[in-house]
């Protein structure tokens, strides 16, 4: 099992790439004022990067990218404990970021708390539902587990050796048996092509000389049989043409109703991000529907009051949104769309999910991820 996957060291550096390529994306202003840190935390020079960041962090001490440079400059430098305050209030504060759920399941996973580890990866996932990287790290936790698991359940019993001798066997045989049927059965297909061959071949003559004597009488009673090929002849026309009208009519309705549902989707979603530039939190909060499944385990009435004080704490909101695209299966909807967002001293530009369905003649949103 270890041979296969990665260990959880490398997973440190791997959430540590992709922290790095994900804060690149913030756009060609904000990258610039990062790059001499990413650089520096790049070329393995953590201590002067955590001291740059900290440096920075002293002017703008909300900026989320570098708060989160910071959790990767402390945990390149040993302060584990340090990294894990950092992304912890990362994710409090910014709950629609799987990024810092990702490190926080590695650093957990580094101290060995495998059940913080694949909590903060599943919430990782509850956020972003196609964050790859965090799928990938949550099935290295589950082997950890299970390994953990079977360990243990060798301690439970002093006898357990001879148990578990035969199991240990059996798995040993199920490894090593799965390439020997495959290889059989392919022999044997291969080897069964040419035996039933030359039955076929020997077959042939020996119906060719039979049905020479009876078979001269045997054809013309058959014959009129044929007159049902005439008429499948004309059956064949007369099926096709109102196979044909009666397909074009639907195509077209359906298209036409596709692109008004579209054009209802793309509204709703103007109409929300309109109403969160607005700082409109009756209509912002509207745009959610009853079925709306909150991030991590908070209620409806948390979570609404959570926005009201992120929302209408703000001096400014701009969102805007580029690039959007929706798809429509039934009474659901996906959008996806690349979106600015700036307030105050905070500019990020990400790719966002909304997930909508149709409730009362309009839609409204279920479920919203970032990033993907």
């Amino acid at each position: 099992m270890t041979s296969s996957r990665r260990t959880l060291f490398p997973l440190v550096r791997l959430a540590r790439l992709v922290a790095l390529s994900a804060l690149l994306c913030a756009g060609a202003v904000h990258a610039d004022e990062y790059s001499d840190i990413t650089a520096l935390l790049k070329a393995g020079k953590a201590a002067d990067a955590l001291a740059k960041v900290d440096q920075r962090l002293a002017s703008t001490p909300k900026d989320p990218q570098l708060r989160f440079l910071r959790g990767v400059a402390q945990a390149d430098t040993g302060k584990q404990s340090d990294a894990i305050a950092t992304f912890t209030q990362l994710t409090q504060d910014y709950p629609e970021l799987p990024e810092p759920y990702n490190n926080l399941a590695v650093l957990y996973a580094g101290q060995n708390q495998l059940d913080k580890a694949r909590t903060a990866l599943e919430m990782a996932i509850r956020t972003n539902p196609s964050y790859s990287t965090a799928h990938e790290n949550l099935g290295d936790i589950y082997a950890k587990l299970a390994a953990q698991a079977y360990n243990k359940a060798l301690q439970l019993d002093a006898n357990s050796s001879a148990v578990l001798t035969p199991k240990l066997a059996l798995i040993r045989s199920l490894f090593a048996a799965g390439p020997t049927p495959a290889n059989t059965r392919t022999s044997t297909v291969v080897a069964a092509a040419p035996t039933p061959a030359p039955a076929p071949v020997a077959a042939k003559p020996a119906p060719v000389p039979a049905p020479v004597v009876p078979a001269a009488p045997a054809p013309e009673p058959k014959a009129p049989a044929a007159s049902p090929a005439p008429s499948a002849i004309p059956v064949t026309p007369v099926a096709r043409p109102p196979v044909t009208e009666s397909v074009e009519p639907p195509a077209a309705k359906v298209s036409g109703a596709e692109t008004a549902a579209e054009q209802d989707v793309e509204a709703a979603v103007k109409a929300w991000a309109a109403a969160w530039s607005a700082r409109d939190m009756k209509n912002y909060l509207s745009s959610y529907g009853k079925q709306f499944d909150p991030p991590g385990k908070q209620s409806r009435a948390a979570w609404e009051k959570e926005r009201e004080a992120r929302i209408v704490g703000k001096s400014h909101i701009q969102v805007t949104i580029s690039k959007l695209s929706v798809n429509i299966k039934g009474d659901r909807a996906t959008a996806r769309f690349h979106q600015a967002y700036s307030a105050d001293t905070l500019n990020v530009t990400s790719r966002k999910t909304l997930e909508l369905a149709r409730s009362q003649g309009r839609w409204v949103i279920v479920r919203e991820s970032t990033g993907g």
